[in-house]
């Protein structure tokens, strides 16, 4: 990790934590099963994810090589997860569960909000993803009514509700990539009804994902 990627990592850290004394992250010291959920599905995906970190470096050294660069590009860049709170809390169980393959990560992982990070990227550019990758996890569980026609397939029961579990990287080059899963939620439980639907309402995205922080937000 080059210096620049070192104090831009600082950088958000010290801005997300500002950020979070001015408007603080939902509270998960008394997490509800509907919090307790979102945390499991997060921490399933991150357990599988970051033990092919390697394999991401990998890619994104490849890419590098590879790509036309406005400079040089880190080589072994920081990783932003952004995530809810949820995440962060699956993220921190993860790292400090004492496998050696995530206690090593800690130094060039944060985790922050989409937020955070969008306002990161505007105070300190790097749409190039030169100094970061950036890997997202999170679970939408408040699908609007309007957008349920998209997933008749799977018919609701009465009280339930669907989830979209949306990931992605961007940054590694090949090793980008843009998923979503279709969860079930009601009210008790989550399962997983459909692993990577295609999201009509975010088609096309996958164009401007070089762009930091390009992220559906319905």
């Amino acid at each position: 990790m080059t210096p620049e990627t070192r104090d831009w990592l600082d950088g958000l850290r010290e801005f997300a934590a500002g950020e979070r004394l001015r408007k603080p992250l939902a509270d998960l010291t008394r997490a509800d099963a509907e919090q307790a959920a979102e945390r499991s599905i997060l921490g399933a995906h991150l357990a599988t994810r970051l033990v092919e970190i390697d394999d991401v470096v990998e890619a994104r050294r490849a890419w590098c090589r590879e790509a036309e660069h406005p400079a040089p590009a880190d080589e072994d860049p920081c990783f932003v997860i952004t995530t809810s709170a949820a995440g962060m809390a699956a993220v921190d169980d993860l790292l400090r569960s004492g496998n050696p393959a995530f206690s090593t990560l800690a130094g060039r992982i944060v985790t922050v909000t989409e937020l955070e990070y969008r306002l990161w990227c505007i105070r300190r550019p790097d749409d190039s993803r030169r100094l970061h990758v950036n890997a997202w996890n999170w679970v939408k569980t408040r699908l609007p009514a309007q957008r349920h026609a998209e997933f008749a397939r799977h018919p609701l029961a009465a009280g339930e509700n669907f989830w979209l579990h949306r990931t992605g990287l961007a940054g590694a080059g090949r090793a980008d990539r843009r998923d979503c899963h279709l969860w079930r939620w009601n009210g008790r439980h989550a399962a997983l009804l459909e692993a990577f639907v295609r999201e009509r309402s975010v088609a096309g995205l996958d164009e401007g994902r070089g762009r930091a922080g390009n992220r559906p937000r319905d």
